[in-house]
Parts: structure tokens; sequence; C-alpha cells
């Protein structure tokens, strides 16, 4: 095979052109086989197969920086620069990372994870290389769909004013993660469906060609001077009306025509933009057919492309898509937002049932959180549903668009906690601390699916302003049904009352906190379980009881201890109960890597085991 002796871009480079479609076609079928039993990414990477190819052939990596948006897609990136064996390890604790990270390869120029960065850092680059006098390329690639993103558009309104080189390449395949939305994606259809200018740029090139003498040298002058006669016919062209270099379009599938317009593309002494086009999915039948459930993929049978594992279910995303829908049969003043993730999020069901209550904003959370905000002040009862991690990147807008005007949004956070394989970009397990810092804003989190439910119904139906549901990845918990108080605000609830030790447990670690009670009742401790609920206002009139019929509170909580649930709970009982002692469980003051959700607990001591030796040493001290 090819690909076994592929160490470097010297081996691609080596390769002639025969040689190079059979590597193209080793990677995909490299990419299947290694996906299908690790989980990842695949539907994204098989579509840049060769335009990655191409360009390691064009540039001289790592010298040239190649930077990838988002990054989900970099996995023949790493293949080609010697990384091949590092796959069966992907994604998992301690292996590979799915994303491009500097300290794992010289190759990887910029870490990324999340959308629409990719022009900002390149362009930073590129200033950053000129004013030490370097002397090397600086390329960002970004999909279509992250062009929805209003950064990227930030970024192209300053990379204009750059006086040497930089090049941006367009990966379009008409996709994000979900199909794409609004303008950017009706204006690149038009681009790539003009067959009249194609035929008007051959027809124009064929009539100058025949001008005897000066013919062939006009066109080669035209050529030259403007890059393509497209920029004289293609009117009102987005990028070459903000000042960049179009080039364009060009098949990601056809490796020496990208070679060719990027080295073309790296003469340029200012901004350029290539814009390739290429199929999310290629070489895979069923992704093909179904990119966006290829996005990213759970171990997979390859003949049938049908998961190893069936369905969790119902997940929390299930649980929350059935009952908002069933919420808004009966109001129709729910509406609902997403921010390119409908199937994610679960608001598929929700745009198929209400479409004219549905809006999909693109990979634009800002704008999510303050349309949102404008449909709250007409008199709509939005609901913003997000990955956790995603809505970091709308804060600014929560803070002024929404909670200085107190206005009714309701924010389902899901993926909220530990989310796994994804790693430091993707774990939500910041969300308590950014969000109780806010005025105005309430914060509560289930113990269970049934309390997801009633969460949902009290935020729509009750509560008149901001308020954020946060809810973990992954099968809905159905323990501790038996304990069904209703919703009050501001108010948490004690399920199982005991003595000397008080398990003060929120969200996913109530679940937690039940078994860690069990472990201890075989030890003779009849500790109080009780659920917080609300982490913003949290239950001072529950704290009290605690702290006055208990020695050890013990906190739990699936975030960053700084700024969370535990250390609010801390500075009560240290003001008021100083003989009582509390103990936090929560994460540490830093990033989590990726790995499977189990496994990273027990790493960073939040599993039920860890507390029980946690609460064990304390006792022990204190004997």
């Amino acid at each position: 095979m090819l690909l076994e002796r592929i160490e470097g871009p010297w081996d691609v480079r080596a390769l002639n052109a025969e040689e190079l479609k059979q590597l193209a076609a080793e990677i995909r079928q490299f990419l299947i086989e290694k996906t299908s039993v690790t989980g990842g990414h695949l539907a994204s990477n098989l579509g840049v197969v060769e335009l990655t190819i191409a360009l390691f052939l064009a540039f001289d990596l790592p010298k040239d920086k190649v930077i990838w948006d988002v990054g989900h897609q970099s996995y023949t990136h790493k293949i080609l620069s010697g990384r091949r064996e590092m796959f069966d390890e992907l994604r998992q604790y301690g292996g590979m990372s799915g994303f491009p990270k500097r300290k794992e390869s010289p190759y990887d120029s910029f870490d990324t994870g999340h959308s629409s960065t990719s022009i900002s850092a390149g362009l930073g680059m590129a200033q950053g290389r000129d004013l030490l006098g370097e002397d090397y390329a600086v390329v960002s690639v970004i999909g279509d769909g992250a062009l929805t993103g209003g950064m990227a558009y930030e970024a192209l309104n300053n990379a204009a004013r750059l006086k040497k080189n930089y090049i941006i390449i367009l990966n379009d395949n008409n996709m994000s993660i979900s199909e794409n939305v609004g303008g950017m994606s009706k204006y690149l259809n038009g681009i790539r469906s003009d067959a009249g200018y194609n035929e008007l740029k051959k027809h124009v090139s064929s009539a100058l060609s025949e001008i005897p003498v000066i013919g062939e040298g006009l066109v080669e002058k035209i050529s030259r001077t403007k890059n393509s006669i497209k920029q004289l016919f293609i009117p009102g062209m987005l990028f070459e009306n903000m000042g960049i270099t179009y080039l364009g379009p060009v098949d990601g599938h056809d490796v020496k025509a990208m070679v060719k317009i990027f080295r073309e593309a790296r003469k340029m002494d200012h901004a350029v933009l290539v814009h390739v086009l290429t199929k999310k999915g290629k070489g895979y039948g069923p992704a093909e057919k179904n990119p966006a459930r290829f996005h990213g993929v759970e171990p997979f049978d390859i003949d049938t492309g049908k998961p190893l594992k069936e369905k969790i279910y119902p997940s929390y995303t299930d649980v929350f898509s059935k009952e908002l829908c069933r919420i808004a049969r009966d109001n129709p003043r729910v509406a609902a937002i997403t921010a390119a993730m409908p199937d994610g999020t679960g608001l598929k069901a929700f745009g198929h049932y209400f479409p004219d209550r549905f809006f999909d904003v693109g990979i634009a959370e800002q704008h999510a959180v303050t349309s949102a905000a404008g449909m709250a002040a007409a008199g709509l009862k939005p609901v913003v549903a997000v990955y956790s991690s995603f809505l970091q990147r709308g804060y600014d807008q929560i803070l002024h668009d929404v909670c200085i005007q107190n206005l009714p949004v309701v924010f389902a956070l899901d993926r909220s906690g530990l989310v796994g394989s994804d790693g430091e970009t993707h774990q939500g397990i910041f969300d308590l601390s950014y969000l109780t810092s806010i005025p105005n804003m309430s914060v509560l989190a289930p113990k269970n699916l049934w309390e997801l439910r009633r969460d949902l119904q009290f935020a729509i139906e009750t509560y008149e302003g901001p308020i954020a549901i946060r809810y973990p990845r992954g099968q809905a918990y159905r323990g501790l049904r038996q304990f069904d108080t209703p919703i009050v605000y501001g108010k948490g609830e004690i399920l199982i009352p005991g003595s000397e030790i008080a398990l003060l447990a929120v969200g996913s670690m109530v679940s937690t906190a039940e078994h860690v009670r069990e472990k201890l009742l075989k030890e003779g401790f009849r500790c109080t379980l009780a659920n917080g609920r609300f982490i913003k206002p949290m239950d001072e009139e529950l704290v009290e009881q605690l702290a006055a019929g208990h020695r050890l509170i013990v906190t739990l909580e699936e975030n960053v201890l700084q700024g969370g649930y535990g250390l609010q709970v801390t500075a009560y009982v240290h003001q008021h109960h100083p003989e009582t002692e509390v103990l936090n469980i929560a994460l540490p003051d830093a990033y989590v890597e990726h790995g499977n959700v189990s496994i990273l607990r027990e790493m960073l001591g939040i599993d039920s085991d860890s507390v029980v030796r946690k609460i064990r040493a304390i006792l022990d001290e204190n004997k």
C-alpha cells in the first residue's frame, strides 16, 4: 500500500499523478475503517482528502502554516504528517486528538475546535510573520458553513488591508453539520451554478486568442493581471468588493487543478480567496447520502453504515425535544432557535411541526441570542437550544441584550458537563460559572428526565425572565422518579433525610450522590441526599437546614470549581455555620482533554468511588 510509505510531505511529493489518485482512495478506506472502530468525524474528512493532498504538494509544511477552521476535517492532514499509526487511539484518553493540537505536532500550527475562527487566526499569524520579517505562507481553510459566523466577516474586512500574501481557502461542500441556511449559502450556490458565466469566460478567452499577433499575449496579460477573466464578469462579487482577490471555483477533488491555483495564489502580494468545491462524505455511499448523520459518528458497521450500538433512548435531548413540541402545541408564543444544530439539539422535530416558529440562524450564536431577545421583547417566548460550550460565544449578548432587559428567554443547554471524545473545546464545564455571574439570570439543572420536563414547563409557562436549563449528553437518568416535588423558583429538595453527612448535588451529579450514599450506607453512614435543583438563585433555606443538622456537607457538580455551585454553598456555610465542614466535588481549574466520559470522571475524581474516598479521608482526619 502507498499509504504505508507516507511519513511526511516529502513522500507525498514523490508520487506521480496516478499514485496520488491511489493514495486518495487508500486514505478514504483507511478513514472509514478506523472511524468505524473508534468513532469520529467522518463525512467532513472524506470530503477534503484531495484538498489536503494538494496543500501538502503546493506548500512547504510545516514551514508554511495551514489553519483548519473547526479542525474536525484534519484527519488526512494528520495522516500525511506522520501520524497514521496513532489512529487506533483516535479521540481516546491519552491518544490522538480529533482536532489540530500544537502540542501534538509541528504541522498543527493553531489549535481549533469552534467555528469561524481560522481567518482571524491566519490574519494575525500573517501580520506576525510580516512584523518579524519572516517568509512563509499562511493558509486558512474555512468551510462554507463557517461563513455563516460573523467573526469570519470581521476578519475578512481586515484581511483586505494586508499588503503581503495571505491565502484563504473556502471549502465549499454546501453543508456545515446540517444543511446550510441563509444568504451566504444562496450566494455560493449562485456561483456554483452560473453556467452562463463559465461559458462566457470560455468564449471570451477563445475570441481574444484568435486576434492576430496580440491575441495570445492579451489573454495571458489579462489572466496575469486579473488572475481570471471571471473578475470582469461576475457582478457584485462579494469577496472582490471587500478587496480580496477571488479565484475559482475549482474542483476540490482534482489535485492537479488545486495545486496550480494554490501556487498562483501564493504569488500575490495581498489577501486572496480560493473557492474549492468538494463533496462531503465522498467515497462512502452512506455518508454521501446522509452527510449530516455521518458528521460525527459512533463505531459503525462499514457495510450498512449503521451504528454498532443501539441508540440510547431516551437521551436528555430526546426528552427536551418531545416536551418542547408538546408545550408549543398549546402555546403559540413559543419559538425555537438553533445555531446550525437542529439535529444535535433536538429541534428538528420542532421545525417539522412548527416551521413558522423555528429559526436556524447558522453558525451564529451571538445573533441567535440577540434575535431571541428581540423576539422576547416582541412578546414571544423564545427557546435557544445550544450546546453548553457553544453558548460561551454569546456571553456578551446574554449579558447585555437579554439580562439587562430581564427578557424571558429560555436557554436549553445541551451537552453540559463532560462530553468526552471531542476534548477541551467541547467540554461543557464552564456554564454554571459564567451564567451565574450575570444579574437577572436564573439557572437550574434536572436530576432526571421527569425533572427536565417540569423544568422546561416552569421556564416557559411560569417564569418571566432569563433562565437556563443545563443537562448532560447521553441517556437521561431514570432513577429517583418517586421524588417529584413541584418546581418552585429558587427551591431545591431533600430526597432522603439522614444525619452527619449531607450530599448536596445538582444536575447530573445527583445520581452520583445517590450512589455515594448507597456505598456509605454499607459502612454505617445514613447520609442525607439533597437535590439543589436551582444553582441560581441558590436555595439558602435548604443550605441552612443542612448546615445546621450535619457536620459535613458535600457539594457535587459537573462544572469547574471556580465560580461554581459549591463555592456559593461554602461561602454561606462559612459565614453562618463555621463549625460545619464543606467538601466541594467539582472539576479542576483546567481544560479537560478528550476521552471516554467514565474514564475522565474517574481521572478527575468526580465518580462515586473517588467521592467516597475523599469523604472517608475527611472522616478519618477528624477522628
